[in-house]
């Protein structure tokens, strides 16, 4: 039970500092926040905890949460700025979760002297991912951060009331998300598990992805209420 709670507590704490970068950093602060999310998110998958929900008990990952921020960073810019701004953020996590993972494998290539063996052997297992997951991580984030820009674009243009921020935020989330989970999955798991198994990551996964997309709706529409005198990048 203690896990359910604290996780909504940690679940608002990643809204909330997201709103606090964007109410001091403007524009400039989501995409600070973005670079950041893709590493933590990819940082914080490797802990794995269990959720009690009723009878039901689930084993989830503690990355979704702060990858579900992504897509609440890339939908706030493509409200406010425009599909090109919402664009150029997909492109700059992209290159920071690539990045990331180049500089801390050749870092783990390293001879460590004799008092860090146990940092090394704590670095191997926080980024010495297996082959499969991160390219199922880099595929996932490419395709479905792309698609959720254009899907959002496209609500945009059906769905243009200011009111109607929730259809275009969940209705371009709930897709890409689960394009996001199809890819990570099938290239991580699908040779690793059995079909139910593998089915059974698939869709906790997606589940938990949802309701935090969900969550985060309020914090959008606070997002979007803020103004600034100036802002440049």
């Amino acid at each position: 039970m203690f896990n359910l709670w604290f996780g909504v507590i940690f679940m608002l704490a990643h809204f909330t500092l997201f709103l606090i970068s964007y109410r001091l950093f403007g524009k400039v602060g989501v995409y600070a926040w973005i670079g950041m999310a893709t590493v933590i998110a990819n940082i914080q998958v490797v802990k794995t905890v269990d959720l009690q929900i009723g009878t039901l008990a689930i084993v989830i990952t503690l990355g979704n949460t702060m990858y579900g921020t992504i897509y609440l960073a890339s939908d706030l810019l493509n409200e406010k700025y425009g599909e090109a701004d919402a664009k150029k953020a997909v492109w700059f996590g992209f290159f920071t979760l690539i990045a990331s993972t180049i500089i801390m494998q050749m870092a783990l290539l390293f001879n460590p002297a004799e008092p860090g063996l146990e940092a090394q052997a704590a670095l191997q297992s926080i980024f010495g991912m297996l082959p499969q997951i991160a390219l199922g991580s880099l595929c996932a984030y490419f395709v479905s951060q792309f698609l959720d820009v254009k899907i959002y674009t496209l609500l945009k243009r059906l769905f243009p009331a200011r009111n109607q921020l929730w259809i275009r935020n969940n209705g371009s989330t709930i897709v890409s998300q689960f394009v996001d989970t199809l890819i990570f999955c099938t290239i991580a798991f699908a040779t690793e598990y059995e079909f139910d198994v593998w089915m059974s990551i698939f869709l906790s996964t997606y589940v938990i992805k949802f309701l935090v997309s969900v969550c985060s709706t309020p914090f959008l529409y606070a997002a979007r209420s803020f103004t600034f005198n100036k802002e440049s990048i």
